[in-house]
């Protein structure tokens, strides 16, 4: 099949995420009010790209930087690439803070590449661009809010990432406490045990159906339905103040959470005006973003995309 492509940029917005959302390891995921711009140009014979904000000065500036590789695998699903490619990054989610910077620049990537396609959302629905950054990310549970906004569940079956898209009730008022220093998922995986008992693994269960609840429905029942037994434990001892954070804002009534495999910390009900974290972190108060990846330019057009995320089911 012969591609062609726009001349003119296309430019995304990519929201931040936390993942887990406490008990929904690896499946349940939220979308936030905090974003990284990008904008393509076909361009030359070469992909480049500039970094500013976050990771400005430590990303790579060529085909290895995550952004072009997503693209690249969303070019090489439908059968060609152009042969070169502008990219500029304005990031400003923290970098391996656990708030979703890899799957913002993997959906970035994928919706660069549907824009700069001609007929590129035909041949690239959101199911398929779903599935391209779960392959890239290894699993939904992040790219799956950033692509489709709001509060998502997500799965992988045999044929790739799915997920559906849930509309979060007003009460629900994300709070993230950002740390100085990094985290790394792979580190925090790797704290995970092959076994849990089976009781730990009914109670996670009960307490991520009510937490789709709570969220939707009732958030009333936020604390309650954040408790967790299935990895947030045994991640403690490598993340002293991410757990101490965690249990201080629960002392004083706040649903908080580690997002994602941390280090920051994630409160989705309101803070107390005197809790005082520490100066080691940085507080900030955020909505819940309900458009995921907004792109301007190209072949894609938002506003085309269903309330109801990909892998819908009827």
């Amino acid at each position: 099949m012969s591609l062609s492509f726009v001349t003119d940029p296309v430019s995304v917005s990519t929201p931040a995420t936390s993942a887990n959302l406490g008990p929904g390891f690896d499946s349940l995921g939220l979308a936030l009010t905090l974003y990284d711009d990008l904008t393509a140009t076909v361009s030359g014979t070469s992909y480049t790209v500039t970094v500013s904000g976050e990771g400005a000065g430590d990303l790579p500036g060529d085909e290895s930087h995550l952004v072009v590789r997503a693209m690249l695998a969303t070019f090489d699903e439908v059968g060609g690439r152009p042969p070169g490619v502008a990219v500029e990054c304005l990031n400003r989610i923290p970098q391996a803070r656990g708030m979703g910077s890899s799957s913002a620049a993997i959906v970035g990537g994928v919706q660069l590449a549907r824009g700069l396609i001609r007929d590129g959302r035909r041949l690239i629905d959101d199911a398929a661009a779903l599935r391209i950054a779960t392959r890239l990310e290894g699993h939904p549970d992040n790219v799956a809010p950033c692509l489709l906004g709001g509060f998502t569940i997500a799965w992988i079956d045999a044929d790739g990432g799915r997920a559906v898209k849930l509309t979060p009730a007003e009460g629900v008022r994300p709070t993230v406490f950002v740390p100085a220093e990094r985290g790394y998922t792979a580190t925090a995986r790797a704290a995970l045990p092959a076994e849990i008992p089976h009781a730990d693994g009914a109670f996670n269960a009960g307490r991520a159906a009510l937490l789709t609840h709570a969220l939707t429905s009732d958030p009333s029942l936020l604390f309650p339905a954040t408790e967790d037994r299935l990895h947030q434990g045994y991640r403690a001892a490598g993340m002293p103040a991410t757990t101490a954070l965690v249990a201080a804002l629960r002392s004083a009534g706040v649903a908080a959470v580690v997002s994602g495999a941390g280090p920051t910390v994630l409160a989705l009900t309101e803070v107390p005006a005197d809790f005082t974290p520490g100066a080691h972190w940085h507080s900030e108060v955020l909505g819940v973003d309900d458009a995921g990846a907004r792109v301007k330019g190209g072949m894609v057009e938002h506003a085309e995309r269903g309330p109801v995320a990909a892998g819908r089911t009827s």
